[in-house]
């Protein structure tokens, strides 16, 4: 294997059931196996994409001291700008070479959640930068659950399954921006080597390069997916419920060769989060005698707090 499977949402969304199975057994093997996809015929059009992009490279053109008043302190991060270098990977002190920005969940008013989520930070100086933001954040979502859908599928779940907890949930969408690299940088890199914390991530700009995925015998693969494919991966979170049958895989971003420091790199990735009282307990249909429990119980609330200490984004 020398890059991810590919698979086609198309399928799933046939009227032809075999289609249909085809999907749920490609994307099911593959995330037994690698942990992550090239996924093609999302929701987001090209035009919204480039829309998209020209927003969140005008809004990191701006000048530093602009884009730091978007820096919210007490949130952790969840929403607004992070600044270059502040987070870091689980067990790393280097922090990484990037900066970004964080658009949140805008709630259904009939969504009955246990928490409230922190309003999204709107940008001043960009008037079409949260609608297009949270336009793009919509699709992603849809297209999520799609995908999750076809995974309850392929555990023996009822299809629905994940749709309650995943609409509405505490998804993340993040553009992200790693600057042109001016000196050798000493241990740190783009995105250092780290598992995401949630149910599946939807990543938009994989196709510029850099994105290496861990094989299970060590080797670090290159995630090369289409220019109009999104790159989709098992985070943590659903590792840990399907008990490891569905595998939340290592991944980097390295920095690229010397004669390219130059050029910046863009990527946005969507996380899937749950609700927070989505209880992430091991799926009975997934322990087995031969794959026994692994994981103490716990709600997604809670694994999201402990892993946000572990990364730097919030104090304990």
């Amino acid at each position: 294997m020398n890059t991810i499977p590919s698979v086609d949402l198309a399928d799933f969304l046939s009227d032809d059931s075999s289609r249909k199975q085809k999907f749920v057994n490609e994307i099911g093997k593959a995330y037994e196996e690698i942990g992550f996809v090239a996924l093609k015929n999302h929701f987001l059009s090209d035009k919204l994409v480039e829309d998209l992009y020209q927003e969140i490279k005008d809004f990191f053109a701006l000048p530093t001291n602009t884009k730091e008043k978007y820096e919210i302190e007490g949130l952790g991060g969840q929403r607004g700008y992070t600044s270059f270098g502040k987070e870091h990977a689980k067990g790393k002190k280097e922090g990484d070479l990037k900066e970004f920005w964080h658009f949140g969940q805008e709630p259904d008013a009939n969504a009955n959640l246990i928490e409230e989520y922190p309003d999204n930070v709107i940008v001043e100086e960009l008037k079409n930068f949260n609608t297009i933001g949270m336009e793009a954040y919509k699709m992603l979502e849809k297209t999520g659950i799609y995908v999750l859908r076809a995974l309850a599928l392929y555990i023996g779940l009822d299809e629905y399954y994940f749709d309650h907890w995943a609409s509405n949930g505490n998804s993340i969408l993040r553009p992200i921006h790693y600057p042109p690299i001016k000196e050798e940088p000493k241990g740190a890199v783009r995105a250092g080597a780290h598992g995401d914390i949630n149910l599946i991530t939807l990543l938009m700009g994989a196709s510029t390069g850099g994105l290496q995925v861990q094989h299970r015998d060590g080797q670090w693969i290159d995630a090369l997916p289409e220019e109009d494919e999104l790159v989709i991966n098992v985070g943590d979170m659903l590792e840990r419920h399907t008990n490891n049958k569905l595998r939340s895989t290592i991944h980097r971003v390295v920095n690229p060769p010397k004669d390219q420091w130059e050029k910046p790199r863009y990527s946005i990735p969507f996380f899937m989060h749950p609700r927070s009282d989505m209880k992430l307990n091991c799926i009975e249909e997934c322990i087995t005698k031969d794959n026994p429990k692994h994981y103490e119980d716990i709600t997604a609330g809670e694994f999201l707090h402990q892993r946000l200490v572990e990364i730097g984004l919030i104090k304990k």
